[in-house]
């Protein structure tokens, strides 16, 4: 399934997310890859963050570092954001954002993801995320709404969450 949506970014400028529902992210180029996001489930409760230098809710996750595998970015996130361990995962699929000022683009790794507690959430190391959250995921939109896009990336965790 292919969802395409605009988007207006930072300093206006205009990108194009097309996502895919993929099993595997294997096909996609390493060096275009940007980030890992978790739609992340504590026993039935989906984890959001708070980000406190935007005031926006959304999924815990972050930017791929240097040599850094896809599932070492998520599980270093998800701990770093949440203070929780990622027990088992799968990839739900990716975005391919596009910079329409700069025609260049990369990918945006999404991940469905079972969690627990490694103890309280106290702070992110980055100092991004000021506060988690578990919710139940029909109430997601009182939190943030990514449209299409966002709605199938909780219809593709909710249809994968028992294989996790």
């Amino acid at each position: 399934m292919k969802i395409v949506d605009n988007y207006i970014g930072k300093s206006e400028v205009k990108y194009i997310f097309e996502y895919e529902d993929a099993d595997s992210f294997e096909h996609l180029e390493y060096e275009r890859c940007r980030q890992t996001y978790g739609v992340c489930f504590c026993e039935d409760k989906m984890v959001i963050q708070l980000n406190g230098k935007t005031g926006r809710w959304g999924l815990v996750g972050g930017t791929i570092e240097a040599g850094e595998k896809f599932e070492e970015t998520l599980k270093r996130e998800v701990q770093e954001e949440s203070n929780m361990e990622v027990i088992s995962y799968l990839p739900i699929g990716f975005q391919k954002a596009i910079d329409t000022l700069n025609q260049s683009y990369g990918y945006q790794l999404r991940y469905a993801c079972k969690v627990k507690p490694y103890g309280p959430f106290v702070s992110d190391p980055a100092g991004s995320v000021i506060e988690i959250k578990l919710i139940d995921p029909k109430d997601i939109k009182q939190y943030f709404d990514w449209g299409k896009i966002g709605d199938r990336l909780i219809e593709r965790t909710l249809e994968l969450r028992d294989s996790l």
